[in-house]
């Protein structure tokens, strides 16, 4: 079967590997859609964290058993230290994601847990391609408690940016959005529904200024994993509020501490998604809540994926969702 390795930072290469068997607990999922998001792109340029080469990549995963669709849970948690106890497993002590930690779905089978097959009856491949990333803005919504009527603030219009600002829509919440890039702010509005985008540029502490008045938000998130922007995040956020940190940066981040207290601010770290949360993602696609088929706005093949990944990473500041299909 064909397999897609990375061998090493910026190295791609197109392999032969023999299909897997399938042990005892686990089921072989033949491999019909791969998303590739910024942890990918971080891999391949020698910057993400929690990572060793070579490695095969693809953790948003759409598959198929017994011919019909199912959604990967990538995150392969121990089950027995403290934070699976206390039904944490998505920030195991010993985690061990598919695509970071080991090899990925960048392939034609692979071989899971059963208990981390989610069915998707209902869905297409498009569909569930999407659900990984989706849940983990989901996961951060809910992390955060989001409730109606409060004002959210979103720093990052990427797909995780998007997700977040989606659900938190879900929850009732008026939410603004800043990038850097117009053309996502503009689709954040009509996908996400965003109450309002305002540019990431030299004058963005005026313009958040004259968007919050008197009501700063009570919520915000970062999902740029850019160290400037995480670290002024809390200069955005109300008294009282909470910063989420979705995205994820190699670098010590520099806070202001009188800040930090002088406005009461919780911090939270917000890593991957639950079972709840894809099942969760899952319903709202098939209720119409979240537009997954729009999400995807470049493709290719297996095979293509040395020539053409190192493009998308040139571009992604224009990608929503790159997808790779598998025959």
């Amino acid at each position: 079967m064909q397999t897609v390795v990375l061998e090493e930072p910026g190295r791609l290469a197109l392999r032969e590997a023999d299909r897997p068997a399938a042990g005892d607990g686990q089921v072989a999922v033949r491999i019909r859609r791969v998303g590739v998001c910024g942890t990918d792109f971080h891999a391949v340029e020698g910057v993400q964290p929690f990572f060793s080469y070579p490695r095969v990549l693809g953790h948003e995963l759409a598959g198929e058993v017994d011919g019909r669709p199912v959604a990967v849970l990538p995150y392969l948690e121990c089950g027995r230290c403290q934070a699976c106890r206390r039904g944490k497993p998505n920030c195991c002590e010993r985690l061990s994601v598919l695509g970071v930690h080991q090899d990925g779905g960048m392939t034609e089978w692979l071989t899971v847990p059963a208990d981390h097959v989610l069915p998707a009856d209902g869905l297409t491949l498009d569909q569930v391609v999407v659900v990984e990333p989706l849940s983990i803005g989901a996961h951060a919504v809910r992390r955060a408690g989001i409730e109606p009527g409060e004002r959210v603030l979103v720093l990052g219009a990427g797909p995780i940016g998007l997700a977040v600002t989606r659900f938190a829509k879900l929850a009732g919440a008026e939410v603004a959005v800043t990038d850097v890039a117009p053309a996502r702010l503009a689709f954040c509005r009509e996908w996400a529904g965003a109450d309002a985008v305002l540019p990431m540029d030299a004058t963005f502490p005026d313009t958040v200024a004259r968007w919050a008045g008197d009501r700063w938000p009570t919520a915000v998130f970062d999902a740029t994993g850019h160290v400037g922007s995480m670290n002024q995040a809390p200069r955005w956020t109300a008294h009282g509020g909470r910063v989420v940190f979705v995205g994820l940066v190699q670098a010590a981040l520099t806070l202001d501490d009188p800040l930090l207290h002088q406005r009461e601010l919780t911090l939270y770290a917000s890593r991957n998604a639950t079972r709840d949360d894809f099942r969760r993602v899952m319903d709202a696609i098939a209720a119409g809540a979240v537009d997954a088929d729009r999400f995807i706005s470049r493709r290719a093949p297996l095979g293509e994926v040395p020539a053409v990944l190192p493009t998308w990473l040139k571009d992604r500041a224009d990608l929503i969702k790159a997808v790779v299909e598998v025959a």
